[in-house]
């Protein structure tokens, strides 16, 4: 039996004792979902940088997390916000990372792989225009068709700065769409997630933005693949689910509500595009299994401990939910240490941590207790607990 002693919310110290771990096989039989993984970045702690202004990674690390990824059965949504995208990691690191995915990806049979293009190296200033925004959207888009890879397109915060009307977005988005090679996957994320979006589509409420949203969906369908929404609400999702075009999938982006929307009903389901899906991979592959076997059972038992954690690593303010994604990465060894990208391993406290640690044991997420003991401690002495 394993023990630790872990601060509280009361700023008192209470010894933990870690649970029996339960051992998630690994899959071998193909996935009834698609099931895409935001995955992070690992930074380079030894770079002579400064963290603040320079972004610095580890690309060895950071590729074979992928790899990782991959071997489980799920994909890699690549340079996304989870990568810090925006929040850190610049347009030119992200290209790199993209190049660097791509490249691995054609070494993994049946890997999946899609890959974040916006407008980020553009900054939402006064006096942006449509057109500074399409020529962003472009620039990004054909990166990344350059290099192999398939598109995400991501939410503009420049387009939410230049946009006066829903129908801006129509003409930013049917410009954009009208060129790309491949089908894309768009992606709709919520203020949550980044301030900076508040009333995308052109409207601050739901509904009215779900109509432009729809609306364009719909006048480019034959360039989808999917939308996925984070707005973490799992009711919207599935209104909006049901009004999509033929052939045009939902992704859940609803880190809160997963298990639900993935499940389904019977009126269809949600396959998956989750940041929560990097620190719960293996048990989102074996969840995933259970569903392809029609073992709603056993689906329901591993991802249900799992919502507790996952909700704690997305709690507001949301946008640094990437801090709690690397501390798993962390104690669970795939980094040697917890160091991130812009110094956001500060964005959370000690407090914070110590909760997420108990939840990550509690869901049978770490994977090596022993290991994520010590380093649990290391953390703790950091901040002057020993």
């Amino acid at each position: 039996m394993l023990d630790i002693t872990l601060p509280t919310e009361d700023r008192r110290l209470e010894p933990y004792r870690l649970a029996p771990r339960r051992e998630f096989p690994r899959e071998t039989a193909p996935f009834s979902r698609i099931a895409y993984a935001a995955a992070h970045v690992v930074a380079d702690p030894l770079a002579a940088v400064d963290p603040w202004l320079t972004p610095a990674i580890d690309w060895d690390r950071t590729i074979a997390y992928r790899r990782y990824l991959w071997s489980l059965g799920l994909g890699v949504a690549e340079a996304m916000d989870t990568a810090q995208r925006g929040m850190g990691l610049d347009w030119p690191t992200s290209l790199e990372l993209i190049r660097r995915s791509v490249a691995a990806a054609r070494e993994v049979p049946g890997a999946i792989l899609a890959c974040g293009a916006g407008t980020d190296h553009l900054a939402p200033a006064p006096g942006v225009t449509l057109d500074q925004v399409i020529r962003a959207y472009e620039e990004q888009c054909a990166a990344v068709e350059a290099c192999g890879g398939r598109i995400i397109l991501m939410a503009s915060r420049a387009l939410a700065a230049a946009a006066t009307r829903p129908a801006d977005y129509r003409t930013v988005y049917d410009r954009v769409l009208s060129q790309v090679r491949d089908k894309v996957i768009i992606h709709w994320l919520g203020d949550m997630f980044d301030p900076a979006l508040a009333g995308y589509w052109g409207h601050a409420d739901f509904s009215p933005a779900m109509e432009t949203c729809l609306e364009i969906l719909h006048r480019n369908a034959d360039k989808i693949d999917g939308i996925k929404i984070s707005l973490l609400d799992d009711a919207k999702e599935i209104v909006m689910r049901r009004r999509l075009p033929a052939g045009v999938r939902m992704y859940t982006g609803d880190d809160f509500n997963y298990p639900a929307p993935i499940a389904g009903d019977g009126q269809g389901h949600s396959d998956a595009l989750l940041g929560c899906f990097d620190p719960l991979a293996p048990a989102a592959a074996a969840a995933l299994g259970c569903l392809a076997r029609d073992d709603m059972a056993g689906y329901q038992s591993i991802f249900a401990p799992t919502v507790a954690l996952s909700r704690a690593i997305f709690r507001a303010p949301t946008r640094f939910y990437k801090t709690g994604v690397v501390f798993i990465a962390y104690l669970n060894g795939h980094q040697d240490h917890f160091t991130m990208v812009g110094g956001q391993q500060s964005a959370r406290s000690l407090v914070h941590l110590a909760d997420l640690f108990r939840l990550a044991d509690q869901a049978s997420i770490l994977r090596d207790p022993a290991l994520a003991v010590q380093r649990m401690r290391a953390v703790l002495a950091v901040h002057g607990v020993v």
